[in-house]
């Protein structure tokens, strides 16, 4: 089964910018699929996690967080229906949160941020080192996902449904009619 790449902290605030096509390109022998400009890729030929994560390494002009999951867990995530009963508003995104590890021990859910008041970021579950739930488009949203790391105890990176989406269609998945 193929791999999904995802990178922390890249093309943010114009900090650490690249172009991710590029390296899709530099690792088009591993049949490298680049996922829009978030560092996210399908990685379809056979490789070991340790292999790629060095491979990715080296070609990037700095240093960066690898996170490498299966794309067979994505696959699975997309048939659990997580969403459902939760609400797609133009003011919302449904997020996806990949864990750099399983937390241990697993804090309970759901919980929002902030914990008091009107919230901004709703985690509602966990999948394995997968994290879901929402937040409103605010700027305070962005203080709360990098609180994850924290709730986590576990380094984490961030992409929205919509991305986690076009990754499965790559990986083959189709929406159920």
């Amino acid at each position: 089964m193929a791999l999904v790449v995802l990178l922390r902290g890249l093309n943010v605030g114009g900090h650490r910018r690249f172009r991710p096509s590029r390296l899709a390109e530099q690792l088009q022998h591993l049949d490298t699929a680049n996922i829009g400009a978030t560092g996210a890729f399908v990685v379809r030929q056979p490789v070991s996690h340790a292999q790629l994560r060095l491979e990715i390494a080296r070609k990037l002009p700095f240093d960066a967080e690898i996170m490498i999951c299966d794309g067979r867990d994505i696959v699975k995530l997309m048939s659990l229906d997580f969403f459902a009963g939760y609400p797609v508003r133009p003011d919302l995104v449904h997020f996806v949160s990949l864990l750099s590890r399983p937390p241990r021990p697993a804090p309970l859910l759901p919980v929002h941020f902030p914990p008091d008041g009107e919230w901004v970021l709703k985690v509602l579950a966990r999948h394995g080192r997968f994290v879901l739930g929402m937040y409103r488009r605010e700027m305070r949203a962005i203080h709360y996902l990098c609180e994850l790391d924290r709730f986590f105890g576990a380094s984490v990176t961030t992409r929205s449904w919509t991305t986690i989406t076009a990754i499965a269609k790559a990986l083959g998945w189709r929406p159920h009619d």
